[in-house]
């Protein structure tokens, strides 16, 4: 199953058009698509013997985010080898590091960003993971069972604010508007014959500057939900950004900065892309 944010409500996907949730269940799930995660269990019995009414086509760029205002937002650093040798760091071995990005800066999938003066913008495409059933303690093995869906996330990085504290306030640069956008869809992942094996990249002005696979993660998914839930309970609808791999700006010579006028095109496989223009601060 695929559910989009369709212009502020919850739809679900059939055959690429939009069927209105509220209006296909009769009002029994309302319109908002944060408020279905507490529900899950219930919204997906239902949608897998509702007949749903014929949906609607729809303008791509009235999509917003699969997951709107969650409570709480995980980022997970340096989760693939070569990114954290890019970046100068050794890459965890026991524990994967740990920030958030605060909620304001999350956005739906086709947006414009403006770059913060003085700023070097950088990109990183992500997994996304969706939690669906409150974790508490939850081993690996059984961690699959409390995702909905996963999604495309970009944890865009501003490194001069960033870096201007010692440790660096990692919460803080990766915070900015519009630096957290996630989408197209949300994914469940019974839509996956591998939901640990995803290829992941993305472009800018058409040229691939990042590509990996999921697998090739430090820590999975249920591995990051397992380390988690063993410290705070994860809550329906929480978002876990799971890491990027190499070829960010960062790490380049000479560095690399997203500039006014670039496109940035970011995709998971099996789920969809999306697409960053950035703007100069007026």
């Amino acid at each position: 199953m695929r559910i989009v944010n369709l212009s502020g409500r919850l739809a679900v996907l059939d055959g690429g058009l939009a069927v209105d949730v509220e209006t296909a269940s009769g009002g029994r799930f309302g319109p908002d698509p944060q408020a279905v995660y507490p529900r899950w269990a219930e919204f997906t019995a239902w949608a897998g013997r509702a007949s749903l009414p014929a949906g609607q086509s729809y303008d791509p760029r009235a999509l917003g985010s699969p997951v709107p205002s969650p409570r709480q937002v995980f980022a997970i650093g340096l989760n693939f080898d070569e990114h954290a040798a890019e970046s100068g760091f050794v890459p965890p071995d026991t524990e994967p590091p740990v920030f958030t990005k605060f909620v304001s800066s999350i956005t739906g999938p086709y947006t414009e960003v403006v770059i913060p003066p003085g700023g070097n913008v950088d990109w990183e495409v992500e997994l996304v993971a969706v939690i669906g059933e409150r974790a508490r303690d939850v081993a690996a093995d059984d961690a699959w069972s409390h995702v909905a869906g996963l999604s495309v996330g970009q944890d865009l990085s501003e490194r001069v604010l960033q870096m201007a504290a010692t440790p660096p306030q990692f919460s803080l640069g990766k915070s900015c508007p519009g630096f957290g956008p996630i989408g197209p869809c949300l994914v469940t992942v019974d839509e996956f014959d591998d939901p640990d094996d995803l290829e992941l990249g993305c472009a800018i002005n058409g040229e691939t500057v990042q590509k990996g696979r999921t697998s090739e993660m430090i820590f999975s998914v249920p591995q990051l939900i397992a380390k988690l839930s063993a410290v705070t309970p994860l809550l329906p609808g929480d978002v876990i950004f799971t890491g990027t791999p190499a070829g960010v700006g960062l790490g380049r010579t000479p560095q690399r900065w997203l500039a006014p006028g670039d496109e940035l095109v970011s995709h998971v496989g099996g789920i969809g892309e999306l697409r960053q223009r950035f703007v100069a601060a007026s």
